[in-house]
């Protein structure tokens, strides 16, 4: 099972809309995929429609040895789509781990539970580079970073990528960069264009070229409890977050892409 932690610790950035709609667009396109929200918030969950009254079972027993893996996954509205639901027990782990020796793993250990049931895991991780964050890189083959088209947006990168490199160093030496994605590009501000040809220049192939634009249905949508792509298959997101769907299976490994 591949498995893709999404992460940025600024907040805002489009992180966990990315998320759900790229899990979606991997499902239709026909493989099966695990989504694990790993965000005290629990908006993935949210939005894939899992109430809070019925998240008794989480990530946070996930990762605590409280539940296995096949516990705590619930089935979503979307074929194909599974998810491991978080609750704000989580935003208590760094203190409740912090004399474990193998804290950084807890995640790893679990998703090794998998035992072939999924082509791939999306991690949706928290606006932070604290513990949850370290578990999901540890945890991941690759990276991908939703980059907000905005004035910081590369002083933000910069930190993670640091970040990543000590991962590599220390814990994870296969981690890679899948890819950045750029969102809430508003095709009416100059600085959105400004900073996508910024990005571009120093980043380069691994900016993918897809853009996710500021639309107003892909804010509606986890109101409903649906994908984006559910709630308005035919609106510019959905269309966007199709195509960068696309875009990332070309660039998994060909063993995860044939199961498209």
């Amino acid at each position: 099972m591949n498995r893709i932690a999404i992460a940025n610790q600024k907040g805002g950035v489009g992180k966990t809309t990315s998320a759900i709609n790229l899990a979606t667009g991997l499902a239709v396109a026909g493989l099966r995929v695990l989504l694990v929200d790993f965000d005290p918030q629990g908006n993935a969950s949210t939005g894939l429609g899992i109430d809070q009254t019925s998240r008794a079972k989480s990530s946070y027993q996930l990762i605590t040895g409280g539940a296995r893996l096949d516990e705590v996954v619930r089935a979503t509205s979307v074929p194909k789509l599974d998810i491991v639901p978080a609750t704000q027990d989580l935003s208590a782990i760094e203190v409740e781990l912090v004399d474990e020796a193998d804290r950084a793993h807890r995640l790893s250990a679990a998703l090794d539970q998998a035992d072939g049931r999924w082509d791939i895991c999306l991690i949706d991780c928290p606006p932070s580079l604290g513990l949850l964050t370290i578990n999901a890189l540890v945890a991941s083959s690759s990276l991908l970073v939703p980059l907000q088209c905005e004035f910081f947006a590369l002083e933000g990168l910069s930190q993670l990528l640091h970040t990543v490199e000590r991962v590599r160093a220390r814990l994870n030496p296969d981690l890679t960069i899948l890819g950045i994605a750029l969102t809430m590009y508003d095709r009416r501000n100059r600085l959105s264009e400004q900073v996508a040809q910024d990005v571009r220049a120093v980043i380069g192939d691994l900016v993918f070229k897809t853009i996710i634009p500021r639309n107003v249905r892909l804010s509606e949508a986890p109101s409903h409890g649906l994908p984006a792509l559910v709630y308005d298959h035919r609106c510019p997101g959905s269309e966007a977050y199709m195509a960068l769907s696309r875009e990332l299976i070309g660039r998994l490994p060909q063993t995860t892409a044939a199961a498209a």
